[in-house]
């Protein structure tokens, strides 16, 4: 044999003592996954949360109910200092009590829809004209101004819908996993953040968000002085009965509730059109019934521990958002997350597993407005990431794991360009690779409550999951349901998440941190110059 090939077998034998000697414990994973996978209340934690307390909007009374419901439990599973912690005010409350929607003529036919959050209702059913009147700019507000009083409103054109040529359902191939792990090129952005940094020029899609919703706002406006009945829109898109739509107006009390507005399945809202264009009298009947309250509402996180033993003042932590949207019943969007969580902590517990330090699970609100929860958090106890002062649990804060991509197994993990974690997650994942978790990529992923970790600098760690129907069917939609959850999925994500928490609570440092971001007050200072010789 030659040298050359002898030096390179000896170096990938070795590869395997490498990554185990993060001190991974065996013993410890097939107690989690017999316990994970024999006796998990995954499902029923997700019942619970969908079926009986969804949706849950932030704000609403359905998810304080919800939030209430997670301390009861997390009490019976004997877990310490349940709690609910205020984040501050979210704004003025909204929930929904009723929704019908009819074609009344030309035909008879009903309608499939729901409301939109932070609008108002119609008090009881109501019947009337509809009317096509397109408002793309305020330079429309003219064509229609002393013509809509009365009326319910149709503001877009008619979506066209083109066949489908792939499947709805997806999870990851072999080749699509190791393309997602390869490293972005140099100089190239593996994720662009919508959000600006603080300190930060705003990017163009942050601009663009914040243009449609101040031409929304004038919109609402002008309906509401015009006497408009209702608006009706197609939702945000959506197919075959599915229905994409969150809020169509402003939670802060200074800012008018917008008129009733509805979102309709993109075919009943085409017929609508289809008739109107041809001049055809529509008449509709709406019955939108919902509860607003005029003033601050506060914001609520849901937070409960297991101590730790001689390192109890350090902290793991796991999370999802427990606030969905109204469409559905917030089951993928993120009740999944929220009951993997929730199974995490019992099965931690069940097993009496000794931890050095203590594990935290947050289950936050106000994601969906902006991470209003883990930033309140993370502000509060950590970091302010505008000045990145910092507080007394920063330097005793390990690490941060978050599930919110839907339902779908875990497939790896995203390292959040932190590459000190690599051997670390190798390590951990590579006990589950038998079930699918092979992938360990550089790439960053946002959109979700990891990032208000990363922001101040703290490990903070999204997992990379199966796509399923997520994007396709279920994100912020009316098929938001229990009946999209893989009860599989949810049980081995339950399991994978556990090995990672008992481990991280166990290893003897905290884990590896990225350099500590620069406040943006020090990044506009302008560069010193160079002293001189």
């Amino acid at each position: 044999m030659k040298r050359r090939t002898f030096l390179c077998l000896l170096s990938l034998a070795a590869l395997p003592l490498l990554v185990w000697a993060e001190n991974v414990d065996l013993s410890v994973i097939h107690r989690i996954k017999v316990e994970a996978f024999q006796n998990s209340k995954v499902m029923d934690y997700a019942f619970y949360l969908t079926d009986v307390y969804g949706p849950r909007v932030s704000g609403s009374p359905n998810y304080r109910a919800a939030a209430e419901w997670v301390v009861r439990t997390a009490r019976e599973m004997g877990l310490e200092n349940p709690r609910l912690e205020k984040i501050g005010p979210i704004g003025r409350g909204w929930s929904f009590s009723r929704f019908s929607a009819h074609l009344l003529e030309p035909v008879q036919a009903p309608l499939v829809g729901f409301p939109l959050a932070w609008t108002a209702g119609t008090e009881g059913p109501v019947t009337a004209e509809a009317v096509l009147a397109v408002i793309q700019n305020e330079a429309d507000f003219a064509k229609y101004k002393g013509q809509l009083k009365g009326k319910i409103v149709l503001t877009e054109p008619a979506r066209q819908l083109e066949p489908r040529t792939t499947a709805d359902f997806h999870r990851w191939t072999d080749a699509e996993l190791a393309e997602r792990a390869r490293a972005p090129e140099p100089g190239q952005m593996p994720f662009a953040m919508p959000f600006p940094r603080p300190g930060g020029p705003p990017s163009p899609q942050f601009r663009q968000m914040m243009q449609a919703r101040e031409l929304r706002s004038k919109l609402a406006r002008f309906l509401k002085d015009e006497g408009v009945l209702a608006v009706v829109t197609p939702g945000q898109r959506g197919d075959y009965g599915t229905v994409f739509a969150t809020s169509g107006g402003p939670r802060e009390l200074k800012e008018p509730v917008p008129p009733p507005t509805v979102a309709l399945a993109t075919e009943h809202y085409n017929r609508i059109v289809r008739l109107l264009e041809k001049k055809i009298p529509v008449k509709l009947e709406l019955d939108v019934r919902v509860q607003i309250e005029e003033r601050e509402v506060e914001g609520y996180n849901v937070l409960a521990d297991l101590p730790g033993g001689r390192k109890k003042d350090e902290i793991v932590m796991i999370g999802a958002h427990l606030d969905s949207w109204q469409g559905g019943t917030g089951a993928a969007d993120n009740a999944a997350g929220c009951a993997v969580m929730m199974e995490v902590m019992r099965i931690l517990k069940t097993l009496g597993l000794k931890m050095d330090r203590t594990v935290r699970m947050a289950l936050w609100d106000g994601e969906e407005l902006g991470f209003l929860g883990s930033r309140a958090y993370v502000k509060q106890y950590l970091a302010d990431r505008e000045t990145m002062a910092l507080k007394s649990d920063y330097h005793k804060f390990s690490g941060y794991f978050n599930l919110d991509n839907g339902g779908g197994k875990i497939r790896g993990v995203y390292l959040q360009g932190n590459d000190m974690m690599r051997p670390i997650f190798e390590a951990w994942l590579a006990p589950f690779r038998d079930l699918g978790v092979t992938t360990v990529t550089i790439a960053n992923t946002g959109g979700t409550d990891h990032l208000s970790f990363d922001a101040v600098g703290l490990p903070g760690f999204q997992f990379l999951q199966d796509p399923l129907d997520y994007s396709t069917r279920v994100h912020h939609s009316n098929m938001d349901v229990y009946d999209r959850l893989p009860r599989a999925d949810l049980m081995q994500a339950s399991a994978v998440i556990a090995s990672c928490v008992y481990h991280a609570a166990t290893r003897p440092d905290l884990l590896p941190r990225k350099p500590m971001p620069v406040p943006p007050a020090r990044r506009a200072e302008p560069a010193k110059p160079a002293p001189s010789n």
